[in-house]
């Protein structure tokens, strides 16, 4: 069996992946997690944990040499922080003494990237942004990402993918849970007045690709991870809509309404200690129209072949959140 480490063990993706590995049953499975993480779904015995010490590069060092793993899946890290130094400390500083603790000769890495690292496409032509393109990352955590490849791509001498997943959902996500909250409660707000060119992948998409690949012999190499369809804003709407089977009140709000909101609750964020779902990385985002992206490259190296489109992803979504009584 092939021993494989997955840091950011609890989280919803890297939770989903681990249920994968252990339901393909032929891979020794690790959860790197903190001694206070939520381990609500890593409740599988088959499960091992490990405490990664990703402050102190002669301990993760230590631990990495000890176990000898054959692929580290690497999703640890913040998406959200109250600076651009605290998304630097842990995106690219774990990153970074991860990297120096790999021993390349035996693991291969599958680093979790984001979109946010290339930044969001150009809004004339609106085309699809490449991997080959120019990075502009409009957020700290993009650039924090961005900061993190980088590294990997100048520094590595192993076996590594960089995956750059559009916006993630699925079951056990809490983000875009927030939108079908809204929806379900009859509100439907769309920010500014240009509709959003908007790029999804469901966690089980994302999970399989990142599976294929560190099976594959690709490596050195870059990949945007979609569906591989564009969705207008409103698309997105009508279907969260349907799918719940809700009445909506349209609401727009100009997007510096929302720019002051998030620009306020920032600072009642750094008061109070707390991050908000709305902030001023999140503000950027949404201000941004054009989320589109190729992904032609990770089809033909990969043979990726996404199982789920937006319709079917967020009827299976939204399934698991009333069955969980989220909704």
């Amino acid at each position: 069996m092939k021993k494989v480490l997955v840091t950011g063990a609890s989280g919803f993706i890297g939770s989903t992946l681990i249920d994968r590995l252990l339901e393909l049953g032929n891979y020794d499975v690790y959860a790197g997690v903190r001694s206070s993480s939520n381990r609500k779904y890593l409740q599988n015995p088959d499960i091992k944990f490990i405490d990664i010490a990703f402050s102190n590069v002669e301990r993760l060092k230590e631990q990495l040499e000890q176990e000898n793993f054959d692929c580290i899946f690497h999703l640890a890290g913040l998406t959200k922080a109250k600076s651009q130094e605290e998304f630097d400390k842990v995106n690219f500083g774990f990153t970074k003494n991860l990297i120096d603790a790999i021993d390349p000769q035996i693991t291969k890495l599958i680093f979790f990237s984001s979109f946010a690292a290339h930044g969001p496409g150009e809004e004339v032509s609106f085309t699809k942004a490449k991997v080959s393109d120019e990075n502009k990352p409009n957020t700290a955590y993009g650039r924090s990402k961005l900061k993190a490849e980088t590294y990997i791509n100048e520094n590595f001498k192993g076996k590594y993918v960089i995956l750059r997943p559009t916006g993630v959902y699925g079951p056990r996500e809490t983000d875009y849970f927030v939108f079908f909250q809204t929806i379900d409660n009859h509100i439907e707000p769309y920010l500014g007045f240009v509709s959003q060119h908007l790029t999804f992948v469901y966690s089980k998409d994302l999970v399989e690709v990142s599976i294929q690949a560190f099976e594959s012999e690709i490596s050195n190499k870059t990949y945007f991870v979609s569906d591989g369809n564009m969705y207008l804003d409103s698309e997105y709407a009508a279907i969260s809509k349907q799918v719940l089977g809700s009445w909506t009140l349209k609401l727009k709000f100009p997007l510096f309404i929302v720019r002051w909101i998030s620009l306020l609750l920032d600072s009642v964020g750094r008061l109070i200690g707390k991050q908000f779902t709305l902030n001023k990385d999140k503000y950027s985002i949404l201000a941004a129209r054009n989320w589109d992206c190729d992904i032609e490259d990770l089809k033909k190296d990969l043979n990726y072949v996404p199982k789920y489109d937006l319709q079917k992803g967020v009827e299976e979504t939204i399934a698991w959140y009333k069955k969980e009584k989220w909704l």
